[in-house]
């Protein structure tokens, strides 16, 4: 089921939304506790908000600004209060029809918030959806 990016909320899953590509930035390498992964990151929105995208792995660098993007198999993540989504090895980004979501002018700044959500000041990544740690495993 399609929601709206204003309606993201921490700990998602298989998210499905429709948006406009506001700001992308190519591909970096990062340090993470698994390795060093590649990501990039964009700025995304919708009719009803705003929200932080990063493209893992095979992902980065895989869309531009002004694309319009239809996103299967996200997974939101929390960082300084706000929520984020990601997509990685197991969703799918799709180029659409510009006419499917609204002009970047007519986007609102309004953007999800992780209230009542300690991430500490930092990136609080939410239990994997499979792989090898199990659904009692996750990442802490």
């Amino acid at each position: 089921m399609k929601v709206n990016v204003i309606d993201l909320k921490p700990g998602m899953e298989n998210v499905h939304v429709v948006v406009r590509v506001l700001k992308a930035d190519g591909p970096k390498v990062i340090r993470t506790k698994a390795g060093e992964r590649t990501i990039s990151e964009a700025l995304v929105g919708d009719e009803t908000g705003k929200v932080k995208l990063t493209l893992w792995g095979r992902m980065a660098g895989s869309i531009s600004e002004g694309d319009v993007i239809e996103i299967t198999g996200g997974w939101t993540s929390v960082f300084k209060n706000e929520v984020q989504l990601n997509v990685g090895g197991h969703g799918k980004v799709d180029k659409v029809d510009s006419s499917l979501a609204p002009e970047a002018s007519s986007i609102p700044d309004a953007s999800p918030k992780a209230e009542g959500v300690s991430s500490e000041g930092g990136f609080r990544r939410q239990p994997r959806r499979s792989g090898g740690r199990g659904r009692s495993g996750g990442w802490r």
